[in-house]
């Protein structure tokens, strides 16, 4: 599956790891997707979702992956997901006139149910 990103980069997709995220990728994470979350405008979540792609791309140039790698690619998969659902619960609740601040980053488990 691909995805564009807010330059316009098609961000590629592969398989989900069924073993969660990558350790302490959502640790590291955490404090950054709160401030994602209040922030008063998309860019810092767009920053986080095109730092992520780059990241996601650097790990699919480089071919086979160890076990680690593979790990860190399904957590980096996950940290994206939550991302681009953050943004969508901002930009519909700014549609709809609703402080686009109120919008959450919903858990992992809940973000990797999503299909389309």
């Amino acid at each position: 599956m691909r995805r564009k990103t807010a330059s316009g980069i098609a961000s590629r997709r592969g398989a989900r790891s069924t073993s969660g995220d990558a350790g302490g990728v959502a640790r590291r994470d955490a404090s950054h997707e709160r401030a994602m979350a209040k922030s008063d405008s998309d860019a810092s979540v767009l920053a986080r979702i095109e730092a992520l792609v780059a990241d996601e791309h650097g790990l699919f140039d480089r071919g086979e992956l160890s076990a680690d790698e593979q790990k860190r690619l399904a957590g980096v998969q996950v940290q994206l997901d939550r991302c681009w659902d953050l943004l969508r619960q901002r930009r519909a609740l700014r549609e709809f006139g609703f402080d686009p601040s109120q919008a959450h980053a919903r858990d992992a488990d809940v973000v990797k149910k999503y299909t389309g």
